[in-house]
């Protein structure tokens, strides 16, 4: 699939005069777009909600987008619940899916109406005082073990995780035991969650885990009496990084998750049960890009293009070895002729956004736009080396530019130092 920039060279010229680089920016119609194709996925579910992960791009802006579109909030800290109170997302629009979680977090997360999704059967006791009761909506996090794998390639297992190394979730045996005990301590409302692997490029995924969780629904209403009003599938359906993959198509998903449920819910008289999702990297990956500029050039063992983003802009290249496509604006039709290593300017060797990376030549003072960080971009970012974190603009349906999120400045970066500027 053919990798387009959704920015043009000449639009980022324009960009540039007002906001430098580098900088994130993401496309508001290409957002919108998309929310509406999931929803479609799943109009056949009437109960059907997904809830953004904002971890993934944690910016009120963007959050507040998705939330025109239908979309709820899944948050796993105090200020992401802060962000979507803050906002107007209460209630049975948020889910709390946390781990290791503070008291003061779930009590928080209580008075806002969030729904709680409890990781582990020990946090019953712990919400109960932390929230001065049990409340009567709540979830549980289910963890199957083992190693989870999904269809054979060329290359191997399209699919493969390990839940069983995971530090989420609950046993089935555990899983069995909470919902008995909240239905004793009083919840009225009960859903179940898991998350079995990450960015997967297989329409076959989401289908599959529904079926391990729409058994084990069936299986709790028979041992426990306790009737699941909504299942979450969590994450997990990736996007195609690299041009060479195919992406997921969420319409086919959609109609695999329907013939399960089918098969599964529909006969045990489960056919009310409300669908979620808690998808981030598929509904903001793609319509993000880090637009950084070339302003260096090294010439030794290997060929080397220093831009003014590094690491600290965009962590998934140097600490997973991530791929994430590069476009030399203004050069899309020109001959891949040229081998880089394009890199940051952080003290550490991995600080490298391609290596030898087939790209056309290029000149100091091109715009590089590097694709995909919608997602897990900016909210990764540090200050490892006093490098600031950089602005955020939307690129708006008319056209228009719009600062969602200022630079930071080397006065920010000192601001939590006590008492610093008087020893200086």
């Amino acid at each position: 699939m053919e990798k387009i920039p959704f920015v043009t060279k000449e639009q980022v010229e324009e960009i540039v005069k007002k906001y430098p680089t580098p900088f994130h920016i993401y496309d508001e119609k290409g957002i919108r777009e998309n929310a509406r194709k999931l929803k479609q996925a799943f109009s056949w579910n009437k109960g059907f909600k997904e809830y953004f992960a904002v971890k993934a791009t944690p910016n009120p802006s963007i959050i507040k987008i998705l939330h025109e579109e239908g979309c709820g909030t899944d948050c796993s800290s105090m200020a992401e619940l802060v962000l979507s109170d803050k906002l107007g997302i209460r209630g049975n629009d948020i889910m709390f899916s946390s781990n290791d979680t503070p008291d003061e977090e779930f009590a928080f997360a209580d008075k806002i109406g969030a729904t709680i999704n409890l990781d582990d059967i020990t946090h019953i006791p712990f919400v109960k005082k932390a929230c001065g009761k049990i409340p009567k909506r709540i979830s549980c996090r289910f963890n199957p073990g083992g190693v989870f794998t999904l269809g054979e390639s060329k290359e191997g297992f399209q699919v493969m995780d390990n839940p069983g190394d995971a530090k989420y979730g609950m046993t089935k045996d555990q899983l069995l035991e909470a919902y008995a005990t909240l239905k004793n301590e009083g919840a009225e409302e009960f859903g179940m969650h898991a998350f079995l692997a990450s960015n997967t490029i297989s329409n076959d995924y989401y289908p599959a885990l529904a079926k391990i969780l729409f058994s084990l629904a069936v299986e709790i209403k028979e041992k426990t009496g306790v009737q699941l009003s909504f299942i979450n599938l969590s994450g997990g359906v990736g996007i195609a990084y690299s041009p060479d993959k195919e992406p997921n198509d969420i319409l086919k998903i959609g109609e695999g998750v329907k013939k399960v449920y089918e098969e599964v819910l529909v006969p045990a008289g489960m056919g009310d049960v409300e669908i979620y999702t808690e998808l981030g990297r598929f509904m903001l990956a793609p319509y993000g890009h880090l637009i950084t500029k070339a302003i260096h050039e090294k010439h030794t063992y290997k060929e080397y293009i220093g831009v003014d983003a590094c690491a600290s802009n965009l962590m998934r290249p140097a600490i997973y070895g991530a791929y994430h496509h590069i476009t030399v604006l203004g050069k899309e039709n020109a001959p891949l002729d040229h081998v880089y290593d394009v890199t940051g300017s952080l003290c550490e060797n991995c600080d490298k956004f391609a290596v030898d990376r087939k790209l056309p030549e290029i000149e100091i003072g091109d715009y590089l736009a590097i694709h995909d960080t919608g997602a897990h971009g900016f909210a990764m970012g540090y200050n490892y080396n006093g490098r600031l974190w950089s602005a955020e603009l939307l690129l708006r349906e008319d056209g228009e530019v719009t600062l969602i999120r200022r630079a930071q400045t080397i006065d920010d970066y000192f601001a939590t130092l006590e008492g610093f500027w008087d020893v200086v």
